[in-house]
């Protein structure tokens, strides 16, 4: 009998085998060692992306060269994409996954693979620089511009009548901005990170308050690529415990991220814990 039951588990392990090499052969293709690594963003999102005199320059650049390297790539192609048509280039195959700032979330995890959260974010409101905002109810009675379609557009849709505020929708974040520096808009609401650079690069208006929502950004893959999300999740595990995520934003945001949060954290498993696509396996870094 043990005989058998050892014959038997042999030919499930030989029959396994085809697939387990129709899976290495599939990544491969995708995602060719040695070989340029091809990735999408808009260009748009100061300062993680944004056309330089010689090309596109920021965090988000810095992330990907500094991925390519560790991964064992060639170099990196930035593809242009705007957002509205960024998931549609990622299921094309024509990006081998993301390098936006892009915001994790349960309904976007049901069709694509996210890595573990590396970048915390939330609702950064820019004011003029003499205005005051303490609390969300402060925005009771006025306007807030938002960049049309973004998670903050979401945010300001579902919580307007509730704290009693108007929405102004624009299609740009500058123009968004605009509305407050020419007072048609109280605050304008974006990512606390781009909120806080924009900040910085106009002296009549500040971030005058931060809501950290629990909201992440992470890399998105195809579903199938769950073998690559794995070892570029390793390699940002790895920039988070020797600092070099810190350095970046340091460089790129002037300032120290804050404290505990998610560019410090080293999460345990693949993906965003809690959300589809998460993979509860422990593993033990190798970090050059």
């Amino acid at each position: 009998m043990r005989r058998f039951i050892r014959f038997g588990l042999a030919a499930l392990a030989v029959a396994a085998l085809p697939a387990a090499i129709d899976r290495a052969t599939a990544q491969e293709a995708d995602h060719p060692s040695g070989k340029t690594l091809v990735v999408g963003s808009d260009f748009g999102v100061a300062p993680w992306m944004v056309r330089g005199a010689s090309g596109p320059e920021g965090f988000g650049v810095d992330l990907m060269n500094e991925l390519a390297k560790r991964l064992g790539r060639t170099g990196v192609e930035i593809k242009d994409i705007p957002f509205s048509g960024l998931f549609a280039a990622l299921f094309a195959k024509q990006i081998e996954f993301t390098a936006n700032p892009l915001n994790i979330t349960a309904e976007r995890a049901e069709r694509m693979l996210y890595t573990e959260p590396f970048f915390a974010t939330g609702n950064g409101f820019i004011t003029l620089g003499n205005a005051e905002m303490k609390a969300l109810e402060d925005l009771k009675g006025k306007a807030i511009a938002v960049n049309r379609g973004t998670i903050s557009d979401t945010w300001a849709t579902a919580n307007a009548e509730k704290l009693g505020f108007e929405v102004q929708r624009y299609d740009s974040f500058p123009d968004s901005v605009q509305a407050v520096v020419t007072r048609r808009a109280f605050a304008a609401l974006n990512e606390i990170p781009t909120a806080v650079y924009a900040a910085s690069q106009n002296r009549a208006i500040k971030v005058a308050f931060k809501d950290y929502t629990g909201r992440n950004f992470g890399i998105a893959f195809r579903p199938e690529s769950k073998e690559y999300r794995n070892k570029v999740e390793e390699a940002l595990e790895c920039m988070k415990l020797d600092g070099t995520l810190v350095k970046m934003h340091e460089k790129w945001y002037g300032s120290a991220p804050d404290a505990g949060s998610a560019i410090h954290a080293v999460y345990f498993g693949y993906g965003p814990p809690g959300l589809k696509g998460f993979d509860p396996v422990a593993h033990k870094l190798t970090c050059n």
